[in-house]
Parts: C-alpha cells; structure tokens; sequence
C-alpha cells in the first residue's frame, strides 16, 4: 500500500528516520562509514553510530500500514541499511511497497551510477503466433566488473515474470524481452526499468497485436483476458474481454472450455452460446486444477480459442490462502477459550444474475483466538423460512457463489458465524427484494477529438461513457476518408479516455471513432471525429550549439553556431542571440546561422546564448558559449570556415560543404583544407584529405564504413588558418531506400533530371543546386515538383550547363543526391535528344522484290519496331501510288502488283510516318534488272494460267525395247473426267487401236517405228510438241549479268522438271558451292552467282545438262566475268554514316568513284535528286573524286543523303545522314 514517509531534524548531528512498508519482523543493523575520508567535528574526535531513539515493535493486521522510526547520531555521518529477515531492503526494487528517506546518510556503495538506455526499441507491430523480441542497449557509468543491475520489463505498469509466454535476458549490456506467441494479451505499453542503487531509468513502446487470419471467413477475433473470479471447491467463475474485430457479422455468443491440467483434452462447459462475458462454471472435482478458454461465434463460424487462462485450484478460498507461505512474529497474548463468534457485519450482494448470486460480508469484531467459518442461509422474500445452503461443510472465505435460485423469485441471504464453541447469531439479512440485474451495454462515448502527433501516429481523445457499469474498457477504430472502412487501432481495451494511434500513413486523411465495452457487451460507436491529416506535430526547435566566433573587431563580434537537432516539424525562422557582460544583455533576431553583435566594448569577456525560433515558438537558449574577449583580431591568415554539412552520404562517398571564413586575413583566401578523424579518436588522430588547396567550398570525399567528423582549413599567402569547428560524427553508409538523380530523354527530346524520394514530410520540399549554389534563376532550368517527384528541366542544353547539379530534400533524414554533367555526357545526350526530336524507325530489311503466284510482283520490307497506328506511302518515280497498313505482329509492309507493265522502270520508294519518327527505303527496277523481272513474271504468270486447265507434269518421253517397239509417254495433270487425249504425227491424229492408253493421267503410245514428229493435244487450250530427243536441247547460250553483289551466270531451258540434272564446272572441275558461289532456277532460268569475284574465278565455264537419255554442255569465258567486276561503277569509299554539325556551319564531304566506262554521278537526299546551285555544290572531278558541299548549314538540311553512281555493268550507291541542331535558343 503505497504511503509517504518524511525526516525530521533533532540538532546538527542527530537524525530522525520513518520507515513504512507491509508489516513484517523487520530489525536494522548501522554500520560505522568506511569509505569516506575521516572528517573531525568541533571536538576534533570521532563518534560511533549511536541510536537515540530505538526502533520499536510493532503488531498490526495483515495489509495495514506501519511506520519505524529511529534516531541516529555519530560523526561522520553513519551509513544505515534496512534489513528483512537479515535480507537487505532495497525501496526501489519493490516500488511503492517500501519507501526510505534520510538525512546525512552515505550510500551502501558510496558511488553514484549514471544509466543510459541507448538504440530502444521502438513502436511494434505482430500478430497473433508470432514471436515478438524487444530490446535494448544498456550503459552504465562508471562500468564496474561483476555489477549487475537489476533489470525488470513491465506491461501497462505491471511487472513481468518470466513464464512460457515471455523470456528475458540480460547479456551485460543489452537487455531483451522476447514474447514467444503473441496473443492480444501482450498489447500494451511495455516498459524496461534499469535499477541501480542510487537511481533508475526507463524506457517505454507500445506493442500492437492484430488478430490472426481467421479459420473461417468473415469469424471474429479470439476473445482475450480470459481469467478466473470466486473459485471456491466446485465452481469457478470465469471472465474474459469481447474482441475488437467482429469478422463484419455481429457476435452472437460465446463458448466456454474447460481442461482439467494433466490432460490434453477440451470441453465445452456451456450447449447454448452466452452473450454475457461472464460464466460460471460448475461441477469442478475438488483438489483438482483446471485451465479454461474461450471462443466467440457469428452467423459465419467459430474464432479462433482465447489464450488459456491460469491454472486454477477447485478449493475453498481460505485453505488456498494458507497454502502460500509467509513467516510472521506475534506477540502472543493468552485469552480466554470457548468464545462463541458474534454476527457477520455488512453482508451484500455484490454480483446478482439470472445464473447466480455472490455474496460477500465482514467478518465480526467478537470471534474468540480461534479461526471462523460461515454458514449461509436463504430464504424466500415474504416468509420466514430459512434453509441453509451449505449443509455439510462450513466455508472459510467470507465470499460465497449460490447457484440454481428460482428464476423470477426474491430471496433475503444472512450468514452465520461458527468456530469449536458453537454456532453464533445469524448477521442482519438482505434487503433484497428482487433479483440484481446484470449492467447493461454501455452508452456511445461522446466527442471524439484528434491530434496531430508524428508523421505515423495521432492522439485521440473523447469524452467518457455516462453511467457506464463495470466498464471495461475502449476500443478505437481508423478510416481513411472516403474508404468507409474502418480498422481497428487497438485490439486490447484502454481505460483512458486518450489513446495514441501508430502505424497511420503518412499524408492520409483519417476519421476515427470509439466504442465502450464492459460484460454486457459493445457499445454503438460514438460520432465519427473530424479528419485529420496524419503529419508531425509542430513544437518549438532545441537549442543550437556549438557557438564560435568567426571574426572580431574593436567593437563587434561575428558569432557562428550548429542548427538545432529537431528544429521542430517546421522550418527555422530566425534567432534570437543573447550576450551578457556581468549582467546586462542584448538580444538581435537574424535568419542565419552567423551573426554580428555590435556595440560591445574593447577587451571585455563576453559570453553568448542563442535561441532559435520557428511558427510554434522560441525554442529554450543554447548553453553558455566559452568566455570570448572582444579585441580586434590581427593575424596575417584568415579566420576559420564555418557552417560545415555533410550530404550525399553513401557507403564510399559523401559530400562536404561549408562556407568562407569571414575573416580573410591580410590576403585573400586561395584555397582550403579538409582534415578528417574518426569520430571516438584522439585529438592527434586528425589527418588531410586533399594535398592541395582546393578553390571550392565544397568537396567530394572518398571513404567507407566507419563513423567520421571533418574540418576544414582557409589558407591565403600568409599561411593557414584557423581550423572549423568540426561536424557531427557520420556513419558513411547508404542508408534503405536511398535514390539516385536519374537523367531522362522524351520523346520531344527534352533533357531533364529526375529524383524520387519516398520518405516526404507534409514540409518537406526539393531544392535543386549547381555547384551546390540553389537555383533560383530558372532562364536555363526549370524545376517542376509532383508529389514524391521532382524535375529539373534544361530549356536548351548548352557548355553553360555543365556543372554539378544536387538535389537535396528539407525535412528528411538527408535525403539527397547529386550529378555531374560533363562536355562528353552533354553531347551524348544532345545526340539523343537529337534522335528523339528527329527519330528514325528501324528497318530490319531494306526494300526488296519477289514474284508470287500468278507472276504478281510483291514489293516489301520490314521495320524492327512500328505501331499500328502507323502510316505508309507507296511512292513511284515522286509520284504517291497509295498507301498502306502494316502488320502488327511482324512489322511487314507489303504492296503488290499484278503485273510490270514497260512504264513501271523506274524508282519504287516506301515512306514509312510513326508518329514523329519516318524513315523510307526505296528500290530501283530499270535497265536488265527490270527487264529480266519482267519477262520472269510474264512466264510465271503464262505457267499460272497453263496450269488451270490440264497440263503436262511430265513431258513426252519415250523408250526403245528389244523388240524395237517404242514406247512414247508422258503425265498430264489437273484432268478430269471429260478431259480427252489425242496423239498426232506430223500433224495427223493418230487413231487409238487399242495400244493407246489413259489412265491416272499418264498416256502410253507403243508404236513400231518412229517418223518424225508428235504432237499431243490434251485439250482445247493445251498443245506441246517435240521430237524424241533430251529437254536439255531447248537451252539458251550461256549469258553473263553484273549485278550489285557481283556477276550472274544464267540460261534459260524451254522445259524444265526435276528429272534434268545440271551440274556447272570452272575450269573442266565441278563447282563447290559455298556462301560466295550458289546457284538456283528461277522459272526456267538456270544461274550461277558468284559474290566478289576475284582473279581465282578467271576461266571457262560451263554448265551441263542431262536428262538420263543425253546430254547437252555450254560454256563462256570466265575472263570477261572478273573484267565485268573490275569495270562496274562503285563508291570506293570516303563517306560517314552520320554527320552532326552546328548550325550555321559549313559541310564538305568526298569520296572515291571507280568504273570503266567513267561512272554518272547523282546526289540524292531523301530519295530525291539534288539539283547543284548555290546553297549545294556538287563536283565531279577527273572521273575519280566526287564533292559534297552544304555552304550555310541550317535545320532544314537534316535528313538521309545518298549518291548513286552507276555505268553499263552495273550500279551502286552509298548512303550517310546529315543532323544539325542549334547552339543556342536565342539564335
């Protein structure tokens, strides 16, 4: 029982102590001090502890309060220490129970300890079976070897005791709690209390538990705090707390189980659900232990069981008293035997339901040495007609539970005393006249109110429920406005009427509302608050520090100091700086971190306080800053730099910057010094980063993984200063979640520097640098912010951009990041932006030719990448044909002609538009190479139509027999049943005589002797003729073509099937066909191709025909193919593949031209011809050296060029790309 306790003083060395605790034999022993140094009073002797006044012994009732006094006198002053059974009382070890004050007194170790709880563990989120630790660095001052403090952890200010639940540990100089199954139980605050003799500390978190993931959907959360009330030897009464979490269906009861302990085996102690959090239990064996349980349920299903209970013991409440062991000393007083015990005092009801009634009662002033027991008796209101209710055995405990009253009846109760002497007068019966109700279900709270707190959590607050009953507790639940649903903040019931709300995000717009509970059940839910904006709340800033004096004069100070560590939740909107010579003081606002202080007298000491300020208020003053004397400083080299920051700080690099010195010395400053150490090492341990000065105020230093602080140095002629103040320790680390500026290109090609960051504050805002100087001037940039982005945009890119460019964001943890633009990454990036202005769409393939069925011409190409929305032109000599639609899965675009008509040579160009990109590929159909296309096409659409009618599949063919019969034969295909066959010979039908055939389309003719010539007629429209002799007699001579890739080789046969086999030879040898020399048919053209030739591929050659009867060889001079080669027009080179070049410049571009004949030269740009004139000069000169030449350079020159140069044995062309972009905007 908590009590205060007070010291009162008799003379100088005489003390008056009071003790109070539980009662208890309690002595006390005083030592004489031997750790302090020996201090003589005024009589120069020393006196032993002496008491004046004695303890003396108290008797008193269990649970009351008791007070020791003693007086002690002795020289010096004595050290004294409380004992309990020769066990030393320690008050802080059992707060509240034990309280001690004194005067003069030593401590028992004489040493004062400081604690510190360092790194603590902070908000905690788990669900239900999860395992949770807590924990915490411990240090202690000064460190003693083998001294451990005592550690305690704390739930909602109850202390923990290590069970199957929980475990704690100390190593030394950690503590830790770990919770090994979650339940909602172990949602609180928890608290670590670090005791030592002289002091203690804590440190507190809360714990948030949510509800497991329900076995049946939409089941509620798992009722909590299920404990045992009034167990007595055959009942128990069990309570528990509603769940917060319903599963959106409301609870329509509850199930009680009970286990008895040995046992693994569960059983539901009630058939019906019960709505009420309150249940008894019957039918217990008593001396037997039990652990009970319980589960909710809902129109959805069963929840998960409740944590079990503590193990209870089915006994009479008194013997269960006596089994705790306690030792106590009695003065024994002897006293009469056989006193018959008086009447019971106050007896009440103190818990009536439909299910039973609890008595409770005093028990009475008059009841003899020996111990009491109790008989209850009942009887119906109305009558006189008691009955005993405990018949058999008397109770001990003055509590009794009666169960299975008449439901709708009123009962009177009164209780009887009973000891060895007899049974005493029954106590003043009940007034009660009808049974008690149970409290009903509490009223809504009333006005819910939210704070601002932290950029994750809100206070709310709300008005109490009016005359709620038992009331248990609140549960607070969330929204996000505009949801409609709302989650719950707490899944353990608070007392309180405020609540912290944590886990919320940052930025939303929440509503939160609060619900009652106590056995009866939940409440409505009270008005929905107003919402509110999760943010930090804003306070006023710490103290600055760090005060340095960076320039004085005969009557002036400038003063420097380090910013706040919180500044607040809001930006610094000004100082307040104090200074005090004696007593007099002065206070000058001013917005920066440096200040000059006037009107101060020479060579006086002055010392200076500053205070900072933002929206919320002036925040309390800085300590006193050193004693500084104000004389005009003198020396030859210059002051020390100041306000140093550190950012960009990563694992390897961060940056370091910092300003001027104020005073330059007699020279200007040329550079500065940057010296690092490590944070915890000595003075001596400074070392410089840079061997020479740099001229910047900032720099980029290079280190990794240890904690560091900095300075820095000014240096002008004279020497070098001073050195800075240095900075806080930095861990060089890159922190989670660290971004990087990112440089990004459009699709109008727009250049423009990217950085993201996620941990925003509703104040945090991006400041973009170069050089580490804010810009404000957005002529070449201009900065564009949206929500966790923010852009810096160059309007045109030019040298004056380069430089370094920083993003930092206010109000973070340091969030920043910076880029280097170089020369060589600036134009990289104008070239892409160049390509992005102007872009090109890939080819895969350049346009080609084919011939199809029917002889139709299929001009075609293929784009790498295109959209379906793109669009194309089919262009024919300048003139627009039509236009078309590309494939979307291939990328094909495809025009077909039916046929090539003599007015079709010419230029055949596709224009391909993708949006902004284009692109176009054109193919030129003249001289041979339109020719031969032509008459190619002719034949395979003459071969197309000759095949829809019946026709030859193998042509006439025939075999001479022994017997000098000759068989003549051949296939027609595509017959039908009307199709009819006749022979000829020299024009004469030959008539059938039985030896003519015609089945499955071959026709069989046996004649005895062979004239002349047949001819077979299939059918109207099909007529073939031909001696008896090989097909390969209908070859052309052998004929020689230049081509773009090299020289063909080619003869066309008037029929042609898979049974003529050619071979082609080079010098009499067959020809090893490689990726250089192939050979094809084409129709009925037979050729050779051969890539590059070279002077190996001089000689005869041939190609040879034989169709397994005879065969046929013609040959030509392989001479005439290399002179071919050598002699066709090509561009020997000179050209680039893309030219960028500044506006306004001037272009000159040549190249090698070689061909005999001397080759014509033409200049095209984008597919059209360029006609020479002043703005394009264009020379051709000695056959061999063609010029290109743009005079004035503007945008408008920017496209694809060609030249194309061509003679009789062939033509070729060579392409570049001319992109001209604009140095500045202006021009």
């Amino acid at each position: 029982m908590p009590s205060k306790c007070f010291v009162c003083f008799k003379d100088a060395s005489q003390m008056c102590y009071e003790f109070m605790g539980n009662a208890s034999n309690v002595f006390y022993r005083l030592l004489g001090s031997e750790e302090y140094h020996k201090c003589m009073n005024e009589d120069s002797l020393m006196h032993a502890p002496e008491f004046v006044i004695k303890p003396r012994s108290h008797t008193v009732w269990e649970k009351q309060c008791v007070r020791l006094h003693c007086t002690v006198s002795g020289w010096p002053d004595p050290r004294v220490v409380w004992y309990k059974n020769n066990v030393t009382i320690d008050p802080m070890a059992h707060p509240g129970k034990y309280k001690l004050q004194s005067n003069g007194i030593v401590s028992e170790y004489g040493i004062t300890f400081e604690t510190h709880i360092v790194d603590g563990f902070g908000v905690s989120f788990g669900r239900e079976g999860e395992t949770m630790s807590l924990g915490a660095m411990v240090i202690i001052s000064p460190n003693l070897a083998r001294y451990q403090p005592e550690v305690q952890w704390y739930r909602d200010d109850v202390l923990l005791q290590t069970s199957k639940w929980c475990q704690m540990h100390w190593s030394g100089d950690k503590a830790t709690l770990t919770l090994t199954h979650l339940n909602k139980e172990d949602e609180g605050l928890y608290t670590l209390r670090i005791t030592t003799k002289t002091k203690y500390e804590t440190y507190s978190a809360y714990v948030f538990v949510r509800d497991a993931d329900a076995e049946v959907e939409g089941a509620p959360g798992a009722p909590l705090d299920v404990t045992c009330q009034d167990a007595s030897k055959d009942y128990v009464i069990v309570t528990w707390k509603q769940p917060a979490v319903d599963g959106g269906n409301s609870i329509l009861g509850y199930f009680v189980d009970r286990c008895e302990v040995g046992t693994t085996h569960w059983s539901q102690c009630n058939d019906t659900p019960i709505k009420f959090a309150r249940f008894p239990v019957t039918g217990l064996v008593e001396g037997r232990s039990y652990t009970f349980r319980v589960r909710a349920v809902n129109k959805s299903g069963m929840s998960r069981p409740s944590r079990t209970s503590e193990v209870v013991a089915a006994m009479d409440p008194a013997d269960r008293t006596h089994q705790t062991p306690y030792t106590l000393f009695f003065t024994l007083l002897f006293l009469s035997e056989g006193v018959v015990p008086g009447r019971p005092k106050e007896l009440e009801v103190t818990e009536a339901t439909k299910n039973y009634v609890v008595l409770s009662w005093k028990a009475p002033g008059e009841r003899g040495h020996e111990g009491i027991m109790y008989y209850v008796e009942k009887c119906v209101s109305g009558t006189d007609s008691w009955q005993r209710v405990n018949t058999e055995i008397p109770v001990k405990s003055p509590r009794y539970a009666l169960f299975d009253l008449a439901e709708g009846k009123a009962y009177r109760f009164r209780v009887r005393c009973c000891n060895s002497a007899g049974v005493g007068e029954p106590s003043e019966a009940t007034e009660l006249n009808k049974p008690l109700l149970s409290p009903d279900i509490p009223s809504a709270p009333g006005r819910v109110v939210p704070t601002r707190n932290t950029d994750t959590s809100v206070v709310v607050s709300w008005e109490a429920s009016r005359n709620a009953k038992e009331l248990v507790g609140y549960y607070i639940e969330a929204s996000i406005v505009g949801s409609n649903t709302f989650e719950p903040c707490n899944n353990k019931p608070v007392k309180a009427t405020r609540f912290v709300c944590h886990g919320l995000v940052t930025g939303e717009s929440y509503v939160f509302r609060v619900k009652a509970l106590n056995a009866a059940g939940l409440s409505e839910c009270s008005q929905e608050s107003e919402a509110i904006k999760v943010k930090a709340a804003i306070a006023s800033p710490t103290p600055p520090y760090g005060i340095s004096v960076l320039e004085c004069v005969r009557d002036s100070m400038v003063l420097a100091w380090k910013q706040p560590t919180f500044i607040g939740g809001a930006d610094i909107t000004g100082y307040f700086v104090d200074y005090r010579e004696v007593i007099n003081g002065k206070r000058e606002n001013d917005f920066s971190r440096s200040v000059q202080v006037s009107d101060l007298k020479e060579n006086r000491k002055y010392q200076f306080q500053v205070r900072a300020a933002n929206m919320a208020g002036v925040g309390i003053p800085s300590l006193p800053s050193e004693t500084f004397i104000c004389e005009e400083w003198t020396i030859a080299v210059p002051g020390p730099p100041h306000d140093l920051q550190v950012t960009e700080v990563r694992a390897n690099t961060l940056v370091l910057l910092f300003k001027p010195p104020v005073y330059q010395g007699r020279d200007p400053v040329n550079g500065f010094y940057v010296d690092i150490k490590e944070a915890d090492a000595e003075e001596e341990a400074w070392r410089g980063v840079n061997e020479k000065a740099i001229s910047t105020n900032y720099m980029k230093i290079l280190k990794e993984g240890e904690t560091y602080v900095f300075r820095v140095r000014a240096q002008n002629k004279a020497g070098v200063g001073k050195a800075s103040e240095p900075t806080e320790p930095v861990l060089a680390e890159t922190k989670p979640g660290t971004t990087e500026i990112v440089v990004d290109i459009d699709d109008d090609g727009v250049i423009s520097m990217n950085f993201a960051c996620s941990n925003l504050t509703p104040d945090s805002k991006f400041v973009w640098s170069k050089n580490y100087k804010e810009i404000t001037d957005e002529t070449r940039i201009t900065v564009a912010t949206s929500g966790e982005k923010s852009k810096a945009i160059f309007n045109m890119p030019a040298e004056d951009d380069i430089g370094i460019y920083s993003c930092a964001v206010t109000h973070t943890n340091g969030e920043s990041s910076s880029y280097t633009l170089s020369a060589e990454e600036l134009k990289k990036l104008l070239e892409i932006s160049h390509d992005h202005k102007f872009p090109i769409i890939p080819l895969k393939t350049e346009l080609a030719v084919e011939l199809q069925e029917k002889g139709r011409v299929r001009f075609w190409l293929q784009a790498e990448k295109i959209s379906a929305n793109g669009k194309i032109e089919y262009v024919f000599n300048d003139n627009t044909l039509s236009q078309g639609e590309v494939s979307k899965d291939t990328g094909v675009i495809e025009m077909i002609m039916e046929s090539l008509l003599q007015e079709d040579e010419g230029t055949f160009t596709f224009q391909l538009q993708d949006g902004k990109a284009t692109n176009q590929s054109s193919l030129v159909l003249i001289g041979e190479v339109f020719k031969g296309l032509q008459k190619e096409s002719e034949f395979m659409c003459k071969e197309w139509h000759r095949k829809q009618g019946p026709h030859f599949v193998e042509y006439l063919s025939y075999e001479v027999t022994p017997e000098c019969c000759v068989f003549l034969k051949c296939k027609v295909g595509n017959i039908k049943k009307e199709t009819v066959a006749l022979w000829y010979k020299d024009g004469r039908e030959v008539k059938g005589d039985g030896n003519l055939t015609f089945a499955e389309g071959v026709l069989n003719l046996e004649i005895a002797q062979v004239r002349g010539i047949l001819m077979l007629h299939a059918s109207q429209t099909l007529e073939t003729t031909g001696t008896v002799r090989p097909y390969s007699n209908s070859s052309t001579a052998l004929k020689i073509q230049s081509t773009e890739e090299g020289i063909r080789l080619y003869s066309f046969v008037s029929y042609y099937n898979e049974a003529l086999q050619v071979t082609w030879h080079h010098k009499d040898s067959a020809i090893a066909f490689t990726d250089r020399i192939k050979s094809g048919v084409v129709g009925e053209q037979l050729w050779l191709q051969i890539t590059e030739p070279t002077e190996k591929d001089k000689g005869k050659y041939a190609i040879e025909f034989h169709d397994g009867k005879g065969g046929l060889k013609r040959t030509v001079d392989g001479l005439i193919l290399v002179l071919l080669f050598s002699d066709r027009a090509r561009v020997a080179g000179g050209l680039p593949d893309v030219v960028t070049i500044q506006e306004l410049k001037a272009l000159n571009l040549t190249c090698n031209i070689s061909g005999d004949p001397v080759p014509e030269v033409v200049w095209l740009k984008n597919e059209r011809e360029i006609v020479s004139d002043d703005h394009y000069i264009m020379k051709f000169e000695s056959g061999k050296y063609a010029s290109f030449t743009i005079t004035t350079v503007n945008t408008t020159d920017s496209g694809k060029y060609s030249i194309l140069v061509k003679n009789k044995y062939g033509t070729e062309s060579a392409d570049f790309t001319i992109s001209v972009f604009s140095p500045d905007s202006k021009k």
